[in-house]
């Protein structure tokens, strides 16, 4: 059987690891983009999008994929849809990979929003303010007049400025922990922090160290998901990929 991973997370790689011995599972990754860091899967790999629907409509009955994982990002929204939408059209078996969201809890200082226009709203003037979403969608914040906004990167700063009317990028090593990040925020006398809810727990040092500093929280809900078999484990994904025909 042949089975499409839709990647873009860690959980992914432990996927892969779990089941390109599989007797009988012809595993095929796909990602959007190169992930960090960039070392192989081990197993065919294909790069780049499908070409929208009838792209990927396409791919499904010409590679014969007899069932698709999603272990895409929590906010990879268009992706899943789409896919389960589509699996669901020509009766391919399709499972969504979903980690945990964060939950608030004693001493957080959290205020939910829909998407980063609320949250840049939940923001007031005077502050300063790190976003910790990366570049996607920086523009859905505004120009946030009179906030001093940094933006952390990884590894390399972007040439262009960030869209904001006082903004700096941050680069950033990871992995990331607590103490570095209080160490950063107090550096940089952070007073808001604005993340979406992606879950896990290499990204959750910042929530820590917002919690210890009492900073506020701007925390941007996760998109809507489709109608799928979901697991929220990574054993859960696997064993449904085992079984699944």
């Amino acid at each position: 059987m042949r089975l499409l991973l839709l990647a873009g997370t860690q959980e992914a790689r432990q996927i892969v690891a779990a089941l390109k011995s599989v007797t009988g599972l012809g595993l095929t990754v796909s990602v959007a983009r190169p992930m960090r860091p960039p070392e192989a899967f081990g197993v065919a790999t294909r790069i780049g999008g499908f070409g929208g629907d009838d792209g990927f409509r396409s791919y499904l009955k010409e590679e014969q994929v007899g069932a698709v994982l999603d272990a895409t990002h929590p906010f990879a929204a268009r992706v899943s849809m789409r896919s389960a939408r589509i699996c669901r059209e020509l009766g391919v078996p399709y499972g969504q990979l979903l980690r945990p969201p964060w939950l608030p809890g004693p001493g957080d200082r959290w205020h939910f929003a829909e998407d980063e226009t609320a949250a840049g709203a939940f923001v007031p003037s005077g502050v300063c303010v790190f976003i910790g979403t990366g570049q996607h969608r920086l523009d859905a914040f505004g120009p946030m007049p009179g906030r001093r906004v940094f933006v952390r990167q990884i590894d390399h700063a972007p040439l262009h400025h960030p869209p904001f009317e006082d903004g700096m990028w941050i680069v950033g090593h990871p992995p990331f922990d607590a103490e570095g990040e209080i160490k950063l925020f107090g550096e940089l006398g952070i007073d808001w922090l604005v993340v979406r809810n992606a879950g896990g727990a290499a990204s959750r040092p910042k929530l820590d160290a917002a919690r210890e500093l009492g900073i506020e929280v701007a925390m941007i809900r996760r998109p809507p998901r489709p109608e799928a078999v979901r697991f929220d484990t990574i054993a859960g994904a696997i064993a449904w990929a085992r079984r699944v025909e």
